[in-house]
C-alpha cells in the first residue's frame, strides 16, 4: 500500500498544486511559485524514496481497475529508465520554478503560468511511470495540450499563438497516429499492459500488425521529438516564455519521444526496418539541425536547432538496436537535459539583462556578466564535446557505436557523416560562447545595460553546469550505477556496462572527436563568408509550408461543406428525416412487417384520456398559435407537465421530479432569451410548404408512434434491471434504484454526462460572450424595446415573495438532496429547484442588485462539481478498488439515532455543483446581453 500511495502521490502532487495555484490565482507571485517548488520538491523527496529499491532490480508497481473490459487499468511503475526521466522532470522542473519566478515579471498572468506548468510536469510524469499504453496516451495528449497554453502565455504575440498552434497541430496529429499504433499494439501482443507487452517482443514482430504499428508509433514519436520532417514546430516554439524553453525543450517534452522509442526497444528494435528508419531519420535530423543552428542568429533558435540537432543523435543511437548504443543514448540524455537547460536559462538571463536576443548586437558580455558567461561557456563546451566535460563522453561513445553499422551497405558512411554533424555541433557551440561573451561589443546599448542578475536566476543554470562538468569528471561515480541501470531497462538485459571514462585510448572515435573539434574551430573562424552564402541561397520557409498547407487543408474543407451541407436548415432536416424514415423502414422489414407484439394493453382509464387529449390540444394549439411566442412557451409547458404527469403514472417519480425541473428553468431561461427577440411574428408560411410540412410531421408522427407501439407491446429480451433492483441496496446503500444507477452502478456515465453539461455551459457562455461582436453585435445595437414596461420594473409584491420563497425553495433543495439516495430526488433534481429559487429572485429583484448580494462564481461551480465526482472516484482508487466504487456504512447518534454516510453523497455534491454552475451561467450571460443591449441603445438615443 505504500508503494502504490507513493507512485500516485508522485503523478497526482503536480496536479494538486496547479488546481491550488488556480484557486489562488489572484495571489502574489511568490505564493504560486512556492506551490509549484514544494511540489516539485516533493517530487523529488518521493522519487529519493524509490532510489534504492528501483537502482537495485526492482520495479515498485501498483494497479487499479479502470475499464478491465476494455484492457484499461490505472497502472503504474518506476523502472531505472522512468525513475531516471522523472527525476529530470521534477529535478529539472523545481530549478525552473526557482528561476521563473525571478525571470516573470509582477504584472504577468503568474497563477496562469504556473498552473500550466505543473499541468505539463504531471502529465510528463504519467508518461514516464504509466505501466498501462492506454494510459500512456491519456497523458501523451494532456502535454501537448498543456504545451501549447505553455508555447502561447504570452497570447498577446501574434508568434507565440502561431508557435502554439504549430506545435499542437504537429504534436497533436502525430498523437492521432500514436493513439493508433499503440491499439494495434496491445492487440498484436494480446495486453495493454506494458510490463506484458514488453515481453512479447518476438510475438509483435512475428505479427502481420508489426509494419502499421511500426509506422504509426514512429510517426508519433518523431512528432513529439522534432524529428524530420516533423522538425519544424520546435523553433517557433521559441516564442513561449523561457522557462518554458528550457523545460520543455531540454529535458522533457522534446524528450517523450525519445523516451518511448527506448520504452518500446525491446518490441521494436533490431528488425530492418526499424533499424533504417530510425537511423537515417535521427541521422538526417542531426545534420540538418545542427547546419541550421550555425547561422541562427536568435539565441533560443540556435538552441533550438542545436536541439532538433540533439534529439536526433538520441533518436540515431536507438535506431542502432546495438545495447552500447542504447548505454550511449541514456548517458547523452543526461549530458544533454543538464547543459541544454542550464544554455536556455543562460539565454534567458542575457535577454532579461540586456532587452534582446540577436546574438548580431551582442558580444563581449563576459565583462558585464561574469557569471553568466562562466556557466554558459562551460555548458556549450559540453554541448560541443570538448573534455573534460560529459558531453564529450557521451559523443565518443556516439562516434565509436558508428562503424558497427553499414548504413545501406557502406560502413565509411554513417562514421562520416556523423562525424560532420558532430562539426557542425561544435561550430555552433564555439560560435555561441564566443560571438555572445567574448570579443568588442557589437552595440554599445545592450552592452550598457548588461549586468548578472541575482542569485536566483543564476543558481539554476549554475548548478546544472556543474553538472555537466561532473558527469565529464568522475562518471562512473556520479552516472554509471543509473546509466547502467537504466540501459538495462531499455534493452531488457543485464549485460555489463562499458566503462565510462573521459580517457579510453587511442582509437577511431577520439580521432574522429578531434577531427570534429578542429572542422568546428575551422567553422567558427570562416563562418562570416560561410553566413553570407548561407543568406544568399533562397531556402524553404517551413512556417510558411505549413500555413500553406493549413489554409489549402481549410479551404478544402469549406469546398466539402458547401457541397454537402446547405444553410437552409429545412433542408438539412428533410435530408436527415429522409434517412431516419429509411433506416426505420428497413428495421420494420427486417423485422417481418409484424407491428403489435403479444403484451397486453392496459386498459384506458379517464386520467389517461383527458391527460391524451390534454396532450393533443396542446400540441395542436402550438401549431396554430406558432406566431405567438410567449403563448407557445405556455403551451410547451403544459406539454412537459403532462409528459410528468406520464411518468408519475408508471411509477418513475425520479423522472417526474427531473421533468418538472427542467420545464420551469427552461422555460425562465426562455422567457429571458425572449426579451432579446423581436416581438414581431414570423413571415407566414406559403400554402405548398404548409402541406410539406403537415406531411413530414403526420410521417413522423406515424413512424414514431408505430416503433413506440412494437417495443411496447412487446416482452423485453434479457434484462439488466433484475440485477439493479436485487443490488441497490446491498451493494449501493440505496433503496432508490434509479440514484444508485446514477451515482454507483452507471457512475461514470454521470461523470461522463456532467463534464458535457460543463462544456455545454461554457460553450453558452463563449457564444454569448461574443454577441457584441460581429454580426451579432450589430443586431444587438439596433434592438429596441418595442413594447411598453410596467412602469414598476421590478413589482413590489413579487419582490417580498421571492424573498419568502427563496429559503423554503432552498429548505426544500436540500431535503431532496439529502433524501435522493432511498427516495426521489438527488444532486441534479436538487440543483435545479436550487437555480429555480435563484432564478425566480434574479427576476424578481434584476441581476445586478441580485449577483451583488449572491456572487455565484458560476465558472468556479462547474469547475468544483467535476473535480468532486472525480475526487470520489479517485480516492476508491486510492483505496484499492476500481474508480468510483462507491463505500457506506452505517452509524448511530444520541438523538438522531441510525443514519448512513455514503462516498456517493460526495459524486452526487458534484452533480449538483456542475448542473447548478451551468444554470446560473446561462442566466448569468443572458442577462450580460441585455444589459449591453440597453446600454447601447441608451448610448445611441443620447448621441442623437
Amino acid at each position: 500500500m505504500a508503494i502504490a500511495l507513493t507512485l500516485l502521490a508522485l503523478v497526482a502532487l503536480p496536479f494538486v498544486a496547479a488546481l491550488a495555484i488556480a484557486l489562488t490565482h489572484g495571489a502574489p507571485r511568490v505564493v504560486h511559485s512556492g506551490i509549484a517548488g514544494v511540489a516539485s520538491a516533493a517530487g523529488l523527496a518521493l522519487l529519493a524514496s524509490l532510489a534504492a529499491p528501483v537502482l537495485g532490480g526492482e520495479v515498485p508497481a501498483a494497479s487499479w481497475a479502470w475499464v478491465p473490459a476494455l484492457g484499461m487499468d490505472l497502472t503504474l511503475m518506476v523502472d531505472p529508465l522512468g525513475w531516471m526521466f522523472a527525476l529530470l522532470i521534477v529535478g529539472i522542473g523545481l530549478l525552473v520554478v526557482i528561476f521563473a519566478h525571478f525571470y516573470l515579471y509582477k504584472d504577468e498572468d503568474t497563477g496562469r503560468f504556473f498552473a500550466s506548468l505543473m499541468l505539463f510536469q504531471g502529465a510528463m510524469l504519467g508518461i514516464v511511470i504509466a505501466g498501462n499504453v492506454l494510459l500512456l496516451l491519456v497523458f501523451w495528449e494532456m502535454t501537448s495540450l498543456a504545451s501549447f497554453l505553455l508555447i502561447g502565455f504570452w497570447q498577446h504575440k501574434p508568434e507565440a499563438r502561431q508557435g502554439a498552434r504549430m506545435a499542437l497541430a504537429v504534436t497533436g496529429g502525430g498523437g492521432l497516429a500514436l493513439i493508433g499504433g499503440m491499439v494495434l499494439l496491445g492487440i498484436a501482443a494480446g495486453s495493454f499492459d506494458l510490463a506484458t507487452i514488453l515481453s512479447r517482443g518476438a510475438e509483435v514482430k512475428a505479427s502481420p500488425l508489426y509494419p502499421a504499428i511500426l509506422g504509426l508509433i514512429l510517426v508519433g514519436c518523431f512528432t513529439k521529438s522534432a524529428q524530420f520532417p516533423f522538425h519544424f514546430w520546435l523553433p517557433h516554439a521559441m516564442a513561449a516564455p523561457t522557462p518554458v524553453s528550457a523545460y520543455l525543450h531540454s529535458a522533457t517534452m522534446v524528450k517523450a519521444g525519445v523516451f518511448l522509442l527506448a520504452r518500446l526497444w525491446p518490441v521494436l528494435a533490431a528488425t530492418e526496418a526499424y533499424t533504417t528508419i530510425v537511423t537515417t531519420t535521427g541521422l538526417a535530423t542531426m545534420l540538418l539541425g545542427a547546419g541550421v543552428a550555425l547561422f541562427r542568429h536568435d539565441l533560443k533558435s540556435i538552441l533550438a536547432y542545436s536541439t532538433i540537432s540533439q534529439l536526433g543523435m538520441l533518436v540515431m543511437l536507438l535506431g542502432f538496436s546495438l545495447e552500447a548504443a542504447a548505454m550511449a543514448a541514456v548517458l547523452h540524455i543526461l549530458n544533454h537535459a543538464a547543459f541544454k537547460a542550464a544554455l536556455f536559462m543562460s539565454a534567458g538571463i542575457v535577454e532579461h539583462e540586456t532587452g534582446t536576443r540577436d546574438i548580431r548586437r551582442l558580444g563581449g558580455l563576459a565583462k558585464a556578466m561574469p557569471i553568466t558567461a562562466l556557466v554558459a561557456t562551460l555548458a556549450a563546451a559540453s554541448m560541443a564535446g570538448l573534455p573534460p566535460l560529459g558531453g564529450f563522453i557521451s559523443k565518443e561513445l556516439m562516434l565509436y557505436q558508428t562503424p558497427k553499422l553499414a548504413l545501406f551497405g557502406l560502413p565509411w558512411l554513417l562514421p562520416v557523416l556523423a562525424t560532420l554533424g558532430a562539426t557542425f555541433s561544435v561550430g555552433y557551440s564555439l560560435r555561441f560562447a564566443a560571438h555572445l561573451f567574448f570579443g568588442a561589443p557589437r552595440e554599445a546599448e545592450p552592452f550598457a545595460r548588461a549586468h548578472d542578475p541575482s542569485a536566483g536566476m543564476w543558481g539554476g543554470p549554475a548548478l546544472l553546469t556543474v553538472l555537466a562538468v561532473l558527469l565529464g569528471l568522475v562518471p562512473m561515480t556520479l552516472a554509471a550505477p543509473l546509466v547502467g541501470a537504466a540501459t538495462g531497462a531499455v534493452t531488457g538485459s543485464t549485460a555489463p556496462l562499458v566503462e565510462l571514462a573521459l580517457w579510453h585510448g587511442l582509437n577511431l572515435a577520439l580521432m574522429l572527436s578531434l577531427l570534429a573539434v578542429a572542422g568546428g574551430a575551422a567553422l567558427l573562424w570562416l563562418h562570416k563568408p560561410l553566413l553570407a552564402a548561407w543568406e544568399a541561397t533562397p531556402l524553404p520557409d517551413a512556417k510558411r509550408m505549413f500555413e500553406a498547407l493549413m489554409g489549402f487543408a481549410d479551404t478544402w474543407v469549406r469546398k466539402a461543406i458547401v457541397a454537402t451541407h446547405t444553410p437552409r436548415l429545412q433542408t438539412m432536416l428533410l435530408a436527415s428525416f429522409t434517412v431516419i424514415v429509411l433506416l426505420i423502414i428497413d428495421g420494420a422489414v427486417t423485422a417481418g412487417g409484424v407491428l403489435t407484439g403479444t403484451r397486453a394493453l392496459l386498459p384506458a382509464t379517464p386520467p389517461a384520456i383527458i391527460a391524451w387529449a390534454l396532450l393533443i390540444a396542446a400540441t395542436a394549439a402550438v401549431v396554430n398559435d406558432s406566431r405567438n411566442r410567449l403563448r407557445v412557451l405556455i403551451y410547451l409547458s403544459v406539454i412537459g407537465l403532462i409528459v410528468s404527469l406520464a411518468f408519475v403514472q408508471f411509477s418513475a417519480p425520479d423522472l417526474a421530479l427531473t421533468q418538472i425541473s427542467v420545464e420551469v428553468v427552461t422555460i425562465l431561461l426562455l422567457l429571458l432569451a425572449l426579451n432579446l427577440l423581436p416581438k414581431a411574428p414570423p413571415l407566414l408560411s406559403s400554402a405548398p410548404r404548409k402541406w410539406r410540412d403537415g406531411a413530414l410531421a403526420v410521417t413522423g408522427g406515424v413512424l414514431v408512434g408505430g416503433i413506440a407501439w412494437a417495443m411496447l407491446t412487446r416482452d423485453p429480451g434479457p434484462s439488466i434491471a433484475a440485477y439493479h433492483l436485487a443490488n441497490a441496496k446491498p451493494g449501493g446503500g440505496g433503496t432508490n434504484v434509479v440514484n444508485v444507477i446514477l451515482v454507483d452502478f452507471r457512475a461514470f456515465d454521470t461523470l461522463g454526462e456532467i463534464i458535457v453539461l460543463g462544456i455545454a455551459g461554457l460553450g453558452i457562455f463563449a457564444l454569448l460572450d461574443t454577441a457584441a461582436t460581429g454580426a451579432a453585435g450589430a443586431r444587438l445595437r439596433a434592438w429596441r424595446e418595442d413594447m411598453p414596461h410596467s412602469p414598476e420594473r421590478h413589482p413590489m409584491m413579487l419582490v417580498a415573495a421571492s424573498r419568502i420563497i427563496l429559503p423554503l425553495t432552498l429548505t426544500v433543495g436540500i431535503y431532496l438532496f439529502l433524501r435522493g439516495h432511498n427516495q426521489p430526488g438527488g444532486g441534479f433534481i436538487a440543483a435545479l429547484v436550487v437555480a429555480i429559487a435563484f432564478l425566480v429572485q434574479y427576476l424578481a429583484a434584476g441581476f445586478d442588485w441580485s449577483d451583488k448580494r449572491l456572487p455565484f462564481g458560476e465558472h468556479q461551480l462547474i469547475g468544483w462539481g467535476v473535480l468532486a465526482a472525480m475526487a470520489t472516484g479517485l480516492g476508491a482508487m486510492a483505496l484499492g478498488v476500481p474508480f468510483l466504487t462507491s463505500w457506506f456504512d452505517y452509524f448511530s447518534l444520541p438523538l438522531i439515532g441510525k443514519f448512513e454516510l455514503a462516498s456517493a453523497m460526495l459524486f452526487d455534491t458534484g452533480v449538483f455543483l456542475t448542473v447548478l454552475g451551468a444554470v446560473m451561467l446561462a442566466l448569468a450571460q443572458l442577462s450580460h446581453v441585455g444589459q449591453r443591449a440597453a446600454r447601447a441603445a441608451q448610448a445611441e438615443e443620447g448621441a442623437q
